[in-house]
């Protein structure tokens, strides 16, 4: 059979049409099965990383977390407090300031609770969870109160830190003039400007740092002898010491690093005064062991904290 040459050409344009349907067919099959294989990549990964989340999730969870509190009555309670307030355990509430950890009547989180002398907690914040923390020891440690701590006490706390004497000598002029220097604008500045929240003053009416009632003319030359933490307490007498140099009274300070031989040198009168606690571990104090130390003023209030030790957050205790 012979065919003309424009026949050919219509063959063969047919078969080329019939071609390019058959790779279109092909292409998008091709290009189906690719979309298939991509969706069921995503859900693949979408529920590996669900899984990892999950995982992650879980391991920030704690069995038996374990938190250091001072092991001292008016500042463990205090510690148990502020843990309270928090939300993580419940005390009973006519344990009040003297509360231990004897007194919690829940504790849905299971906390362990490792009770130490308030200036140690400090050096075991690595070995626990969490630690509550005192200001001054975290000072010293190198811990800022206001920006490291994961919870923190408000300003308007009990637990202010006073000038104390022996009872008795609240109003001689000593200690009247130290009372003065502490109370005025210039103690309460320096403790603003230098501690930025991790301090602070509870003076309402700071004065010009003089008593008019004392007879400073008669302190001349006198010495003044404080029972001191090194800090902030050191700190803010060293402030005042320049106070009562203008009225040539020598304020002598010396650093106790523990809560007890402060009250035990005033009571003896070896010193005018401390300045290193708050009240209700000083009426403890005469308390567990019959001694007459009063105070003279409040000065200034720590807000007690709690720390990251192996933990970084509080996440561990949601």
């Amino acid at each position: 059979m012979i065919i003309t040459n424009t026949e050919f050409k219509s063959i063969i344009f047919k078969e080329i049409m019939k071609m390019k349907k058959i790779l279109s067919i092909i292409l998008t099959s091709a290009l189906a099965l690719t979309s298939v294989a991509a969706f069921a990549g995503c859900s693949s990964d979408s529920s590996s990383n669900s899984d990892s989340s999950s995982s992650s999730s879980e391991s920030s969870k704690v069995e038996n977390v374990t938190i250091a509190v001072p092991n001292d009555t008016t500042n463990e309670a205090r510690a148990l407090l502020l843990l309270e307030e928090l939300g993580y355990i419940t005390i009973d509430k006519d344990a009040g300031i003297t509360a231990t950890v004897k007194d919690i009547t829940d504790n849905p989180h299971n906390i362990k609770f490792n009770e130490v002398e308030a200036a140690q907690v400090p050096n075991v914040l690595q070995d626990v969870d969490y630690a509550v923390i005192n200001s001054n020891y975290a000072i010293e440690a190198g811990l800022n109160p206001v920006k490291d701590s994961l919870g923190i006490e408000g300003s308007s706390s009990a637990y202010g830190n006073i000038l104390a004497v022996k009872e008795g000598n609240e109003n001689s002029d000593k200690i009247k003039a130290l009372k003065a220097a502490l109370e005025s604008k210039q103690i309460a500045d320096f403790i603003s400007s230098k501690y930025e929240g991790a301090v602070v003053s509870t003076v309402d009416n700071p004065t010009d740092g003089f008593d008019s009632s004392v007879d400073y003319d008669s302190l001349k030359g006198e010495k003044i002898t404080v029972a001191a933490s090194p800090t902030p307490h050191a700190e803010i007498l060293a402030e005042a010491k320049k106070i009562l140099a203008e009225k040539d009274i020598d304020l002598e300070v010396t650093e106790f690093t523990d809560y007890v031989q402060p009250n035990n040198v005033v009571e003896s009168g070896e010193f005018d005064a401390n300045y290193f606690q708050h009240l209700p571990y000083l009426e403890d104090f005469n308390s567990q062991n019959g001694t007459h130390i009063v105070s003279a003023a409040t000065i200034h209030v720590e807000p007690i904290g709690i720390y990251g030790g192996k933990q970084k957050t509080l996440d561990a205790l949601k």
